[in-house]
């Protein structure tokens, strides 16, 4: 015994080493699976934020040169419309005064010559004969003063022409109409080539809006409400009449994700992997619960099926004794104790059979149109003794009219059978058993069958694990109640067979009620 209780310790902390081995496993493999997806996820959100910034700089550049191309053309419309009174001015300074005009560069270089032709001219001078060149000298600096003179004048009288046609240009731009400073086409077409030439080719809408966001005209794609992809860019800053360019890209986010696809089927391949992982988890659980679990029933199995088969050699020993033989009432009773036994160990034989049916869904069935009243009535009547052994009643109200139902009767029979053997088994001590066991018709097409008992009852954590194959119903400290765990699972599956629902309503000392509802024959 001591030996036995040794090796299930040893088992235990095998199973306990395997288990937290499993765990472990389990743990790294979930850190290691979602680092990977996290590092995959900031990759591919780093790399949207790059693309995005990118794809705005490359906008905000283009728009910027539209804007700087339409004050180019506005500068020279003005330009082209003020030549003619420049070239009137100029032509009326050539007629007065038949000079050559210079630029400021070329005046300052004019007159750094005449200063060292001079200088070179009186060194020379004064090396050949001082005195006698004293007047020459004194004429060709009279002429440098007065060249030098006139060139002032004109550069003064070009700059102020200058400043007339700047001041001009400032004043009367804001007064043109908006569409003739921003014409739509010449946007479109200098825009579109700036961003094919940035490697961006795709549709876009512009609207060009005034300083206070009114809007003046739009592209007819233009959608106002949508700001995610709209880009701005301020028209003529220089200018008392502002003008705003917004443009808007609707195929942003496509021409993102066509950036960063790339990554998309590795993230989705981790992600695959991660799920197969854990379901293989699962599933490695689920197996190694459902060993154990038979384990339990082989061992339980054994221990029903070893005490009637005992119980029976042990009474064929006793028929075998010749004082036995002689008292009649010694036979009897070794002949009823065999009986007895012989028919629990068929029903325990059953119970196990009953597996079969579980597992194998090619079983075959003989379906009949059957009362059910009637068979309720022959089990009612069976189990009749079985609860007056133990001082208990069974009662039947059978309400319902229609009760003819298209099942299997060996199975439902059984199915019947299976929960009152329960009610009994799982009785409270303290009070004698009372089952009842009603019908009534629901929904006019339907059959309802209420089994009720007074027993200890089923705590809301088992309720929805009763119907599981090899699951039994912890009673505490109770050890006397026996079972495979496939009564209530063979139940279940029977009346799904039968295209019915079963639910049960139990409370903690109250007892427990099984409700089945199965389909009526049509007439």
């Amino acid at each position: 015994m001591s030996k036995l209780k040794g090796d299930n310790t040893s088992s235990h902390r095998l199973y306990i080493m395997k288990k937290s081995v499993i765990w472990l496993l389990t743990a790294v493999m979930a850190i290691t699976f979602g680092a990977l997806l996290y590092f995959q996820i900031m990759y591919l959100e780093n790399m949207v934020k790059m693309r995005e910034s990118q794809f705005s700089e490359i906008v905000m550049r283009c728009l910027s040169s539209t804007g700087s191309y339409l004050e180019k053309r506005e500068t020279m419309h003005f330009l082209e419309e003020d030549i003619a009174i420049l070239e009137s001015s100029l032509m009326d300074v050539e007629q007065n005064e038949p000079t050559l005009y210079f630029s400021n560069e070329l005046i300052d270089s004019i007159n750094g010559v005449l200063q060292s032709q001079s200088s070179e001219l009186g060194l020379n001078i004064n090396i050949g004969n001082i005195n006698s060149n004293r007047g020459h000298l004194s004429n060709i600096q009279d002429h440098y003063r007065t060249m030098q003179q006139t060139l002032r004048q004109q550069y003064l009288y070009q700059k102020g022409l200058l400043n007339e046609v700047i001041l001009a240009i400032l004043r009367d731009s804001g007064n043109r109409p908006a569409k003739e400073r921003a014409d739509s086409t010449m946007i479109r077409s200098f825009l579109q080539n700036e961003l094919e030439g940035s490697g961006l080719t795709m549709p876009f809408s512009f609207a060009v809006t005034n300083a206070r966001g009114q809007m003046i005209y739009a592209t007819r794609d233009f959608n106002s409400s949508f700001k995610m992809n709209q880009y701005a860019q301020t028209l003529f800053p220089n200018t008392g009449n502002q003008l705003k360019l917004v443009a808007q890209f609707p195929e942003k986010g496509r021409y993102i994700f066509s950036s960063v696809r790339f990554i998309i089927p590795s993230l989705i391949f981790t992600l695959i992997l991660l799920i197969v992982f854990l379901y293989t988890i699962i599933l490695a659980f689920r197996q190694k619960k459902l060993s154990e679990i038979k384990t339990d029933f082989i061992h339980n199995m054994t221990h029903e099926l070893k005490t009637p088969i005992s119980t029976i050699s042990l009474a064929s020993q006793m028929l075998n004794d010749p004082s036995v033989r002689k008292s009649e009432s010694s036979l009897n009773r070794l002949s009823g104790v065999i009986s007895d036994e012989s028919k629990r160990l068929q029903f325990q034989v059953e119970k196990v059979l009953q597996m079969s049916v579980l597992d194998d869904s090619s079983t075959s069935l003989k379906m009949t149109d059957i009362n059910a009243n009637a068979v309720i009535k022959q089990v009612v009547d069976t189990f009749k003794i079985k609860v007056d052994k133990f001082g208990g009643s069974i009662s039947c109200d059978l309400k319902a009219e229609n009760d003819l139902i298209n099942v299997d009767q060996m199975h439902f029979t059984n199915i019947l059978h299976n929960l009152c053997d329960n009610a009994i088994k799982y009785r409270d001590e303290d009070k004698p058993p009372v089952l009842s066991i009603s019908t009534k018709d629901i929904d006019g097409d339907r059959i309802q069958i209420k089994i009720k008992d007074n027993g200890i009852g089923i705590r809301k954590e088992d309720l929805k694990r009763i119907f599981e194959k090899f699951y039994r119903v912890p009673t505490g400290n109770r050890h006397d109640v026996k079972g495979f765990g496939l009564g209530l699972a063979y139940v279940k599956k029977m009346i799904e067979i039968f295209h019915g629902t079963i639910h049960v309503e139990s409370e903690i000392g109250k007892g427990s009620t099984f409700i089945i509802r199965l389909p009526l024959v049509e007439e």
